[in-house]
């Protein structure tokens, strides 16, 4: 039999397998060796009797290290008491690499020399199960929207202009001109839900935030869609389906994930539509009534989020904020023209913000004097203007942050190790 996954030897009960992977612990007994073998998809013992090997090769054995990569021949049993309810019979093995003395050990480390041994830490079933989960929400993701009619649209990584804001950019030079890591790809998918209506993209985004927080990367992941002849309702109604179908999925797919990571199941399982919502004035009242000076006009800080998160037990919205908070492209409510037409949902359990949304700008004139009025250039954004010119019509959409999604699902205390490679204000190693 050739090579054969840890997580496919239900398959082989009482068959010949050869497994590719590495040593994750040994332990003997005399005449018993037990290893813990790992490949990627799971982890197998896998039990080696010293009258079925020959002498050499249970010699080689007792000398081998955690993380050595080897090679391992036997017979599949059924075990209830085994790790995934199957062991392996050893009766060969091959040696590829004698690893060298593992830094990281079942001793507690501090996180900074788990972070500059990130690239080594990674193999440890806590950030196997973090990033699996991780991986199930990004296909999650894809198929919501794919299987809805959504274009996957590619966003430039190098944009001339800010988004969201220009204190938050990073600067590159480009052929003598400035150039800026995107911090959104939003206003190319306005582009691109006018030639095909419902478009999302999906990648990596930058922001230059000095900020040290649980919350906050310089380097993160976001979906972001874009509807054409969408509005603001239209808008909440997708982010509610959307977040709950990725929750389920998880739930579905990877439970054994988050119990291994001791995530309380119940609190995801709430997590269905319809979400409660407030207003922006609603939040005031409550931030206020729970002892906190704020004032009307005021944006809201991780632990204001916080408080208004745990007075619900689902995602909850907040909408139409004051236009002075929010980015120039929102559209003003008609009803009351000093808020926008937009909402934050807000994770449980403070985790904070995951979706940030709103009714666009579809009139040129509007859009113009806002950019005035946040001192934007204009010969920067003609492109965006176009829009408004070339048959333009209500749209909406979103941005959920992967990352910030991954720590609130698997229950995180910190967004590091969302990300197999964290950019944190203080590390760019490795």
């Amino acid at each position: 039999m050739g090579q054969v996954y840890i997580d496919q030897l239900s398959q082989y009960d009482g068959q010949q397998v050869t497994i590719k992977g590495w040593v994750y612990n040994r332990r003997s007994s005399g005449k018993i060796q037990f290893l813990l073998v790992r490949d990627g998809t799971g982890i197998v013992q896998a039990v080696m009797v010293k009258k079925e090997v020959s002498p050499e090769i249970f010699a080689l054995t007792r000398e081998l290290t955690q993380e050595s990569s080897i090679i391992v021949m036997g017979v599949v049993r059924s075990d209830e008491r085994a790790p995934g309810g199957y062991e392996l019979s050893v009766n060969d093995l091959r040696l590829v690499q004698m690893a060298e003395e593992y830094p990281i050990t079942p001793k507690e480390h501090g996180i900074e020399f788990l972070m500059d041994h990130r690239h080594l830490w990674l193999r440890s079933r806590r950030q196997h199960a973090i990033l699996r989960i991780r991986s199930e929400i990004i296909k999650a993701i894809r198929d919501f929207f794919d299987d809805r009619g959504f274009v996957m649209v590619d966003a430039p990584l190098l944009t001339p202009a800010a988004c969201e804001g220009t204190t938050t950019l990073f600067e590159t030079d480009y052929f003598d001109e400035k150039a800026f890591l995107a911090q959104s790809g939003q206003l190319y998918m306005e582009a691109a839900a006018m030639a095909f209506g419902r478009v999302y993209c999906f990648g990596p985004t930058f922001r230059a935030e000095k900020s040290k927080t649980r919350r906050h990367l310089m380097e993160f992941w976001m979906v972001e869609p874009e509807v054409a002849y969408a509005d603001h309702e239209d808008n909440m109604r997708l982010q509610e389906n959307f977040v709950s179908y990725v929750v389920q999925r998880v739930l579905e797919k990877h439970k054994p994930e988050l119990e291994f990571l001791e995530r309380d199941i119940s609190r995801l399982e709430n997590v269905v539509p319809p979400f409660p919502r407030i207003t922006y004035d609603e939040a005031i009242r409550r931030l206020q009534q729970a002892g906190v000076d704020i004032q009307w006009g005021a944006d809201f800080g991780g632990g204001d989020e916080t408080i208004l998160a745990e007075q619900f037990d689902r995602p909850l919205f907040v909408e139409k904020y004051p236009a002075e908070v929010k980015a120039f492209y929102m559209k003003p409510d008609p009803e009351r023209p000093e808020v926008v037409l937009c909402d934050d949902l807000l994770a449980p359990e403070g985790y904070g913000e995951i979706i940030g949304g709103s009714q666009r700008i579809d009139d040129l004139d509007l859009l113009k004097q806002r950019m005035q009025e946040h001192e934007l250039p204009e010969d920067v954004y003609a492109w965006y203007m176009d829009l408004r010119r070339y048959g333009s019509v209500p749209h909406s959409g979103f941005g959920l942050g992967l990352e910030r999604t991954v720590a609130w699902i698997c229950g995180l205390p910190h967004i590091r190790e969302t990300i197999p490679f964290p950019r944190l204000i203080n590390r760019l190693y490795p």
